[in-house]
C-alpha cells in the first residue's frame, strides 16, 4: 500500500512539474476592423467606387437623354422602322454596358485580392507574435463561436491590435524614409 501511495505521489509531483501551456484568445473581427491596413484598403476602394459611381451616373444620364430623344422620334415611324431604330440604339449602348460591367468586376476582384492580403498578413502576424511570446495556442474568437467563453486575462485582442497597427505603421514610415532617401540622393 505504501508503494502505491509513494508511486502516486511521484506521479503527481512529476505531472505538476510539467511546463504550463501558454494559451490566449483574440477577437478576430475586432482586430481586423481596427487594423489600419484594412482601413486603408477600404478607403482606397471607397474612393475608386465613388469615382466609378460618378462615371456610371454620367453615362446613365446620357443614355436616358438619348433614350427620350429616340422615343419621341420613333413614335412617328412605322413599326418596322421603330424596331430597327430600337435595335440600333441597343447595339450602340451594349459595348458601353459591357465595359462598365467588366470594370466593376475588375474592381471587385482587386478589392478581394487586397483584402486576402490583409487577412494573410494578419494571420502571419498573429503566428509570429505567438511564437515570439511563447504561446502554445492563440485561439480566434468570432461569431462562429470557436471561443464561446474565455476569461478576460487570456484575451490579448487589444495587445495584438496595438502591435499589428504599430508594425503596419513602421512599414509605412520605412517606405516613406526610403523614398525620401532616394529623392535626396538624386
Amino acid at each position: 500500500m505504501k508503494k502505491i501511495i509513494l508511486s502516486l505521489a511521484v506521479l503527481i509531483s512529476a505531472a505538476s512539474c510539467q511546463e504550463q501551456q501558454k494559451i490566449a484568445f483574440i477577437d478576430n473581427g475586432e482586430i481586423i476592423n481596427a487594423y489600419q491596413m484594412k482601413i486603408d484598403v477600404e478607403d482606397k476602394f471607397k474612393a475608386q467606387d465613388e469615382s466609378f459611381a460618378k462615371q456610371r451616373d454620367s453615362i446613365a444620364r446620357v443614355y436616358q437623354m438619348e433614350m427620350q430623344s429616340i422615343q419621341q422620334r420613333i413614335s412617328q415611324l412605322s413599326p418596322q422602322k421603330q424596331q430597327e431604330e430600337s435595335q440600333a440604339f441597343s447595339q450602340k449602348w451594349q459595348p458601353v454596358q459591357q465595359q462598365m460591367q467588366i470594370q466593376e468586376q475588375q474592381m471587385d476582384q482587386m478589392f478581394r485580392t487586397e483584402m486576402d492580403s490583409v487577412l494573410s498578413k494578419f494571420n502571419k502576424f498573429v503566428e509570429d507574435y505567438g511564437k515570439k511570446n511563447g504561446y502554445t495556442f492563440i485561439l480566434g474568437k468570432n461569431q462562429a463561436g470557436s471561443v464561446v467563453y474565455g476569461i478576460e486575462t487570456k484575451d490579448i485582442t487589444d495587445v495584438i491590435t496595438t502591435e499589428i497597427n504599430a508594425a503596419y505603421g513602421k512599414k509605412d514610415s520605412k517606405v516613406e524614409d526610403d523614398s525620401a532617401e532616394a529623392t535626396t540622393e538624386k
